[in-house]
């Protein structure tokens, strides 16, 4: 199964639309930044990826609010309040026409000071809004997607801000989801830097076994929001929900998949490398629970 592509493949500094930068609406096209701008260079950039759904935003304001916990973290203080921001995120999804739209949200170090020490930099900000499908075909995504296994890790928590949506922490996965794809698979399933069962690419992931649900505890990778939401609509359902270590020899013993994120939604998964799921029951009512949550059905 493979991923949408953007209907008109036309590249994101040419699209139409308006984008929010700094407290101004701007035409698409005229959201620029300079090629000395720091978060360029170093990685000091923030971002989060959201949905809305009927004109809705999914967890607006939890998104907004890892934001701005994701600047404390990297040194940085965002100059709007989260309400400036809310109120910003929905002008400009209204602007953009509403409805189905992926949003988002990037804060980054400005083009005063281009060294490593960036304390006096500008702290920019801007909001895009665009139409964007389901990562996963809807009419096979019961099929299951196939995963390929990284050769990248995520890093210990000393050695990375690893709790922040920081640019520079996508870079390993950009990697890895370039070799899973010319591989033939839609993703890959990462390692944490023990050799344990992380997570994916831009998604979390789980497994069911004798009607329990397993994920990995979140220690070196981000407790997304779609895997919070997830667990509970799981609870909700009287399912048990295990937070544990993994091992990837483990995953022969598994029955169902899944991962999920705002992008991915909750899509299941027929193979990992070796190894091979039967998506079912689980995982159907999971992703049809979830579809509802955010308001899609």
């Amino acid at each position: 199964m493979s991923t949408h592509a953007q209907p008109a493949l036309v590249p994101f500094d040419k699209r139409e639309g308006f984008i929010w930068m700094n407290g101004e609406m701007l035409a698409w096209q005229d959201a620029k930044v300079h090629v000395l701008t720091h978060g360029l260079h170093y990685g000091s950039s923030i971002f989060e990826g959201e949905r809305a759904y009927k004109g809705k935003i999914y967890k607006s304001r939890a998104h907004t609010e890892r934001l701005f916990k994701s600047a404390e973290i990297l040194d940085f203080a965002i100059p709007y309040t989260i309400d400036e921001i809310e109120a910003a995120k929905h002008a400009v999804l209204e602007k953009n026409g509403g409805g189905d739209q992926y949003i988002r949200p990037v804060a980054f170090r400005g083009s005063e000071m281009m060294a490593v020490a960036a304390q006096n930099n500008k702290i920019h900000v801007a909001i895009a809004t665009w139409k964007w499908p389901s990562m996963f075909d809807p009419a096979t995504k019961m099929k299951g997607i196939r995963l390929d296994i990284a050769e990248y890790r995520r890093p210990d928590p000393q050695c990375a801000p690893v709790h922040a949506k920081a640019a520079g922490l996508y870079m390993i996965c950009t990697l890895s989801k370039h070799r899973a794809e010319k591989r033939g698979y839609a993703d890959a399933m990462m390692l944490d830097w023990q050799g344990r069962v992380a997570e994916c690419t831009g998604a979390n992931i789980f497994f069911t076994k004798d009607g329990q649900i397993h994920t990995p505890i979140a220690d070196c990778f981000l407790n997304g929001l779609t895997r919070q939401s997830v667990i509970a609509l799981a609870r909700k359902r009287g399912m048990e929900v295990i937070e544990r270590r993994i091992m990837p020899e483990e995953l022969s013993t598994f029955n169902e998949c899944f991962i999920c994120g705002s992008a991915a939604e909750v899509t299941p998964v027929a193979e990992i490398g070796p190894y091979t799921f039967t998506p079912g029951n689980m995982s159907r009512v999971l992703m049809e629970d979830y579809m509802k949550d955010v308001g899609a059905l």
